[in-house]
């Protein structure tokens, strides 16, 4: 099936709930590897507002122009297998999610970097169906659940795409989860109605009520 062009052949849902979930800063750490990265590159990341456009500076603080930045951006995902890892409990949250849904893996990165990706997801045992795309998200997941009636969830840390699934699938549970840093103090806050987690072990707690799944044992 073609999505605006998007091939998710490879995506093969069952009789089951649908979790989708953003990666960077949800799956796969970004800020913080992307600060280190900026570094060795001779740059750094000083927030102003909640965007890298206009926020990353050279050493003795001349700005990097938009081309700049850009380059740098996608020179990360080219480089993202030497960079990146897993945030905190993902990787054990969404293989015992796995038991009870499918998982769909929905980045938003030029599909040119899907490649090394995959290989990354894949050292780490993240082998959920992967698309890249710069779409908005809305309609891809509202053309991947289609109209089953089963509960479909919905996992990101950018607002814009939270909202945009709003628009288009009904009955979704929506989780705002991003990481604490300098620059996601200046994040938006999402509507009501969209759940705010600290991290994989709340998200999972929502989901699992979401999914009448019994609670998972206390850790510790």
């Amino acid at each position: 099936m073609l999505i605006d062009g998007l091939d998710t052949s490879h995506v093969r849902l069952g009789d089951r709930p649908l979790i989708v979930c953003d990666v960077d800063d949800v799956v796969l750490q970004f800020i913080v590897p992307f600060e280190r990265f900026l570094v060795s590159e001779g740059y750094r990341l000083v927030p102003r507002s909640f965007k890298l456009h206009g926020n990353i500076e050279t050493a003795d603080g001349t700005a990097a122009d938009d081309v700049t930045v850009s380059r740098l951006i996608e020179t990360f995902f080219e480089r993202q297998e030497d960079w990146q890892a897993p945030l905190a409990l993902a990787g054990e949250s969404l293989a015992a999610l796995s038991a009870t849904a499918d998982i769909v893996l929905l980045t938003a990165m030029p599909p040119v970097y899907r490649d090394q990706r995959r290989r990354l997801l894949d050292r780490f045992e993240l082998d959920y169906p992967l698309l890249a795309s710069l779409q908005p998200k809305g309609p891809i997941v509202k053309a991947l659940h289609g109209a089953r009636d089963l509960p479909v969830v919905f996992i990101d840390d950018m607002v814009r795409n939270l909202h945009s699934v709003h628009e288009h699938v009904d009955s979704c549970l929506l989780l705002h989860l991003m990481p604490v840093s300098e620059i996601h103090r200046f994040a938006p806050s999402a509507m009501d109605g969209i759940a705010k987690v600290a991290g994989w072990e709340e998200a999972a707690a929502h989901i699992g009520e979401h999914l009448s799944l019994p609670p998972a044992p206390a850790r510790g």
